[in-house]
This record gives structure tokens, C-alpha cells and sequence, in this order.
């Protein structure tokens, strides 16, 4: 039986060429194509990685959700991943109905198999992801890293690092976070990037009309 993936994970970068990071998608998948076609993103030697909540309210999910398998695509977990996992294991759906899983309910009988499986596999995905790159170390993390040390296998409360809005809404009064030169997060819709020293909040809000924004790492 695979276990489910560790808290952290690390990615080393010298195995590829260029290396770009995504907010929020949710569902979003021709924004997303738009974008790595002007990058001119080449799967064979670029990896993207997203920030979490590939899935809910936009009109691919499914699709977007499969990205997940491919070799040139990492992410960290979302909590709207987190919330279809929970719903599918407890067959309690509302709360993320409510939440833009209706696509699911929506999906043919086939489909749905599909989108199950792909989910079952997200209990794999990390919660933490540490990129080492030519542009120094990045930390990469759904909304937050709730501490303002950061340290490799740090204990930390995983439901914050998925849910917490806290230091955003400190904003420049926010503390930096030590131990990495970058911290990336989503989550938060806005209307633009923001940065408060090294940390840097890119759910520009595509599903929204919004743009998607794309980071290069490396």
C-alpha cells in the first residue's frame, strides 16, 4: 500500500530548464494553456508547479485535475482538494458544493470514475513544497505558512497552512518569514500580485475574471 506523501517535499531545479508557478487555477484550464503557450512553456524540460485548487468553480475541473499526472506538473494541496478528498470519504458533499464541487455531480457516470480516481491520488500531494533554484529557496504553500521560522519538517498546523488569511490580512504590518529567501501562496483572490517582503500572494482571481498568474522560479 503507497503511503501518503510526506508534509514537505523539496525540488531540486538544476533538473530543469525553467521552472514557473501558478495560482490559483479552479478549473481555468484555457487561461492556464494561454499563459504557457506565451512562456513558451516546453514540457519536456520546464516544470510548472501550482500553488493549490486546481479544481472548483471554473468549467474544466476535471481536466485540470488530470494535469496532475503528468511528469512536467508538481503541486502542493488546495484546500478545495482537500474538501472534494474529505466529501468523497465521508460521502458528506455540502460543504463542497457549496463550494464549486457541483461540477462533479455534474460529470457522467465515466467521468466521474475518473474524477475519483485523480482525487484519491491527491492524498499524495504535499502540503509544503520547497523549491531550490538558481533564484535562491522557495517556499511554496496553499494560504500560509503559519510560523516565522521556516524550517525543513517543521511541525506546523496543516489547517492553516490550507485555510489561514491571518498574515495577508496583517498586510505591510505583516511579518517576513525566515529560513527561505521566498515564500509564494494563493488562496486569497486579488486583484493583482501583492508582495510584503519575501512573501508573495499570487491568486490573482482567473476564476473570477481575473488573470492567472504565472511566476517564473527559475
Amino acid at each position: 500500500m503507497k503511503q501518503p506523501a510526506p508534509v514537505y517535499q523539496r525540488i531540486a531545479g538544476h533538473q530543469w530548464r525553467h521552472i514557473w508557478l501558478s495560482g490559483d487555477i479552479h478549473g481555468c484550464l484555457e487561461q492556464l494553456r494561454r499563459k504557457l503557450w506565451h512562456c513558451r512553456f516546453d514540457p519536456w524540460r520546464d516544470l510548472l508547479i501550482s500553488v493549490g485548487d486546481v479544481i472548483d468553480r471554473g468549467p474544466q475541473s476535471l481536466r485540470c485535475l488530470q494535469l496532475l499526472e503528468q511528469r512536467w506538473v508538481r503541486a502542493v494541496r488546495g484546500n478545495h482538494e482537500q474538501m472534494a478528498m474529505d466529501a468523497l470519504a465521508s460521502q458528506q458533499m455540502s460543504l463542497w458544493l457549496m463550494n464549486g464541487g457541483d461540477w462533479f455531480v455534474e460529470l457522467v457516470d465515466n467521468q466521474q470514475k475518473q474524477a475519483k480516481t485523480a482525487l484519491e491520488k491527491c492524498q499524495y500531494l504535499p502540503f509544503i513544497l520547497e523549491v531550490h533554484s538558481c533564484t535562491g529557496k522557495h517556499v511554496i504553500a496553499h494560504a500560509d505558512y503559519p510560523n516565522d521560522v521556516y524550517e525543513w519538517q517543521k511541525d506546523v498546523d496543516l489547517h492553516q497552512v490550507l485555510w489561514s488569511r491571518s498574515r495577508l490580512r496583517e498586510g505591510p504590518k505583516g511579518k517576513e518569514i525566515t529560513g527561505a529567501d521566498h515564500f509564494w501562496f494563493g488562496h486569497t483572490p486579488l486583484r493583482h500580485r501583492v508582495d510584503i517582503g519575501n512573501l508573495h500572494y499570487i491568486d490573482t482571481g482567473a476564476v473570477f475574471g481575473g488573470e492567472l498568474t504565472l511566476v517564473q522560479l527559475q
